[in-house]
């Protein structure tokens, strides 16, 4: 009996071993890249290409110029456009989420489950399938020219939100009903329990949907160049970021490139940073519960 339990305790550190040495692995594959790159935007020898893993001589100067030098590429404007339409499209998607879910957990009508399979079908699409058909659509209500750019791709990455909803929809399930029907009976309106009871009860799946939200604008290329196309002063951090590995400017901007890389991930970051007390918050109440 003690060599079997002697034997099982082997084959799982050996096992734990294996896992964690294959762990450490991804994590390394993951970390180079970027400790890479943010290793070059301090480096201060020019151009893309370089002898060495490691920069020679360091310098913030990448940083200063990519925020000042902006008579090319305006990166504290594409930044800005970024920014704002990201900000307003992650408003507006997560109350399309949320709304489309909460009705689909809880409402029952007659094309609910119609409604359910063709969003399922929708979703199995690339939404850039559909970039030239919304394009014109866009040109055709005035939407493609001018200060309207924003407002057009604000529209563009909040419209269609609401399919994404089997997420929000599978956590709102496991939200008691008994919940609704006590508050129902306290003479609440189905706006007051969305609001005041399984809003408050579903911090985990908010966090997730913002930042969903909040990154496909952030890091979309394809729908923000089809429609600024050569309009530069609407440009977004992507499509700068892109412009910056152009044959013309790569020379130059490289090691601003991999400044504007850095930057670009802050935001990220911070919200992450900042959203995740709400997850713990959320998951803690509902194991208290």
């Amino acid at each position: 009996m003690a060599n079997k339990v002697k034997s099982y305790k082997q084959k799982r550190l050996t096992t734990n071993i294996i896992v964690h040495v294959f762990l450490a692995i991804l994590a390394i594959v993951w970390l180079v890249p970027i400790f890479w790159v943010i290793l070059t935007s301090f480096r201060a020898e020019p151009g893309s290409y370089v002898s060495s893993f490691f920069p020679k001589s360091y310098t913030i100067n990448n940083y200063i110029r990519l925020f000042t030098e902006t008579n090319v590429l305006n990166f504290p404007r594409m930044f800005m456009n970024t920014l704002i339409i990201a900000i307003f499209s992650c408003v507006i998607s997560c109350f399309f989420v949320l709304s489309v879910a909460y009705c689909m957990s809880r409402l029952r009508f007659k094309i609910r489950k119609t409604y359910m399979n063709i969003a399922m079908i929708l979703g199995l699409f690339p939404g850039f399938m559909a970039m030239i058909a919304v394009y014109y659509i866009l040109k055709v209500v005035g939407l493609s020219e001018g200060a309207m750019i924003r407002v057009a791709l604000i529209l563009v990455y909040s419209a269609s939100s609401g399919l994404g909803f089997y997420i929000a929809k599978g956590f709102f399930d496991t939200i008691p009903k008994a919940l609704d029907e006590a508050a129902y009976i306290d003479g609440a309106t189905k706006w007051q329990v969305f609001t005041k009871i399984t809003i408050p009860l579903s911090k985990p799946i908010i966090v997730y949907t913002v930042l969903t939200a909040f990154l496909a604008p952030w890091l979309d290329f394809i729908f923000a160049k089809v429609i600024c196309r050569a309009s530069s002063q609407y440009y977004t951090v992507a499509i700068g970021l892109w412009n910056m590995l152009d044959v013309r400017y790569i020379d130059q901007w490289y090691t601003r490139f991999a400044a504007g890389a850095v930057c670009v991930s802050i935001p990220i970051a911070i919200l992450f940073v900042y959203m995740q007390k709400f997850y713990a918050d959320g998951m803690s109440g509902a194991v208290k519960g």
